[in-house]
């Protein structure tokens, strides 16, 4: 008897997958269902399914794989099954897509970890770019299926694919350009599936996963801690289980304090319901760095508001500065045992950070003193100048029409886009950091200097060599990209490289041509807004041909330049 249970039992966990395909049907297929069949009587079986499965599921891992590192998994089962339970009785639409979640996270585990002996997850870790590149694909992909599903519209239909895939890549890659209002066009299940693809594109798929990962008693391994260490931009000597706690920590304190500030603001008008909701989607939206907004004009209606002028660029410069910069500021400024300094890349990105946020402010407040701006008060443009000179480099919220801007200024905001956050950061762009290194290097030629120093300290020549690169290559790919687009796009230049630059910097402002945009035009932006949130350079390893060191040297010779 028990010689069967057990081969039964073996088996639930593959009949858990096909179900879950099935589940996945049942969301999909809604209209075609109801039509047939009484969807809600098959979407309350479906459920009970998931749910007895996941029981069946709970119990093979006693009965098989008493103990051992399965443990932590078998409570994490047992948390998602009373969970699941419980929002039976509220809608059963939710259990299936809330058991779909786990059984998504297991098979990727399957495929990774346990397939042909972990082959797949020995060849990402040796290759970190190429596993960040597939991670966002991955996230990206699941994002659009979720939104092209009939519950995530308000007219219960299917969102065309390509539509899908570049709300879903503008969500995963925090840029905030669409082709439909979200606030209008979304369900509250579609709004959400955003609002999750934000906040994991935001922390860094590497970090959420690395994080399930060690909930469900995986070792981390040193592969693993490169990869974590490339993610957020620190160095290689990390503590992956602090570095995890301290990005959770300040994400989670730093969102929260940011949505009771905004909810003072926004209960006005709005149920105590309604309200939390919008202050929560737009504390999350802006911290990392993403833009979206679920009012049809944006933050257009706020612009006079200080609570939301200030509150929304501050969540945006602190996402944008890096969580180990972040982390640093933190250790230095409250940790008892502080240092007596800030590291070099923190004060390279604090100066540069400034001189970018006033130089934006500067330029605003005179190039559109008479254009957007005219007959605001001196409060109203100091609060507008701020807003968008902050949330122009990363972000995409936006309080004045970019479409009515004079030439000047849409100049300058290209500027400020292409150059975007800082390493490691919920942002985009080349990074402030590589910005700083060009600056800093023009001003040690016009000082007669070889060295490039600040702060009293020297940065390694390697450090310009990867900046100049990146600026290189990130020129060429807008190039390339704004070409093609002029190719099968019938709008100006100007709008053309704006929404490239956008897209590339991971900003998501446009001067009103997105939702025009031919699909082939919707294409090479989604392509862009990916290649921009992974990092050309990222792009560049992953593919980048690996040859045998040598100790061949070359003759050096000289060559003019300039």
């Amino acid at each position: 008897m028990r010689k069967v249970l057990r081969a039964v039992l073996s088996q639930v966990e593959w009949a858990a997958y096909l179900l879950a395909i099935w589940s996945l049907l049942v969301l999909f297929l809604e209209p075609l269902i109801s039509y047939y069949y009484s969807y809600s009587a098959i979407q309350n079986w479906t459920a009970g399914a998931n749910l007895l499965f996941l029981g069946l599921a709970i119990i093979s891992r006693f009965v098989l794989k008493p103990g051992g590192a399965m443990g932590k998994a078998v409570w994490f089962d047992i948390a998602m099954l009373a969970v699941g339970t419980l929002l039976m009785a509220l809608n059963a639409r939710i259990v299936i897509f809330f058991l779909l979640i786990r059984q998504t996270f297991f098979i990727l585990d399957f495929l990774i970890f346990r397939l042909n002996r972990g082959r797949g997850y020995k060849w990402l870790a040796a290759n970190p770019p190429m596993s960040l590149m597939l991670s966002f694909m991955l996230v990206i992909l699941i994002g659009t299926v979720l939104l092209m599903l009939p519950v995530a519209t308000v007219r219960k239909e299917v969102t065309p694919f390509v539509d899908a895939l570049f709300t879903a890549t503008s969500a995963t890659c925090v840029t905030g350009l669409t082709v439909y209002d979200i606030g209008s066009y979304f369900s509250k299940f579609g709004q959400i599936v955003i609002l999750l693809l934000i906040q994991i594109g935001g922390l860094g798929i590497m970090t959420v996963s690395t994080a399930f990962a060690l909930l469900l008693g995986r070792n981390i391994d040193l592969k693993l801690k490169n990869v974590m260490s490339q993610v957020v931009g620190g160095t290689n000597r990390v503590n992956v289980l602090h570095l995890l706690k301290n990005i959770v920590i300040v994400t989670v304190s730093v969102e929260l304090v940011g949505a009771l500030v905004l909810l003072s603001k926004f209960i006005h008008g709005n149920t105590l319901s309604r309200a939390i909701y919008l202050s929560v989607f737009h504390s999350v939206s802006a911290f990392c760095n993403a833009g979206f907004s679920v009012f049809p004009d944006n933050m257009a209606g706020f612009g006079n508001s200080a609570i939301v002028s200030l509150v929304i660029p501050i969540l945006i410069v602190i996402g944008g500065l890096g969580f180990t910069t972040i982390i640093d500021l933190l250790r230095y400024f409250f940790k008892k045992d502080r240092v007596n300094s800030l590291n070099l890349h923190t004060k390279i990105v604090l100066v540069t950070t400034s001189v970018l946020i006033l130089g934006g402010m500067i330029a605003f407040m005179t190039l559109e003193y008479q254009g957007t701006m005219k007959g605001f008060t001196a409060p109203h443009r100091f609060l507008s100048s701020f807003f968008q000179s902050v949330t122009l480099r990363t972000a995409g919220f936006y309080s004045l029409d970019f479409g009515a801007m004079s030439k000047a200024v849409i100049f300058v905001s290209m500027i400020l886009m292409f150059i975007g956050a800082s390493p490691g950061s919920t942002g985009g762009g080349i990074k402030t950091t590589t910005f700083a290194v060009l600056g800093l290097t023009m001003l040690s030629l016009l000082k007669g200097r070889k060295d490039i120093s600040v702060f009293g300290r020297r940065i390694p020549s390697d450090n310009f060599r990867e900046a100049a690169g990146l600026v290189f290559l990130s020129v060429a790919i807008v190039f390339f990209a704004v070409l093609a687009l002029l190719l099968v796009e019938p709008f100006s230049l100007d709008k053309l490289l704006f929404e490239a630059i956008s897209a590339f910097g991971t900003v998501g402002l446009s001067m009103g041509i997105t939702p025009f945009l031919s699909p082939v035009g919707r294409i090479l932006i989604t392509i862009l807004m990916y290649v921009g949130r992974i990092g050309p350079l990222t792009l560049i390893y992953a593919f980048a041909v690996r040859s045998n060191k040598t100790n061949i040297k070359f003759a050096e010779e000289t060559i003019a330049i300039g």
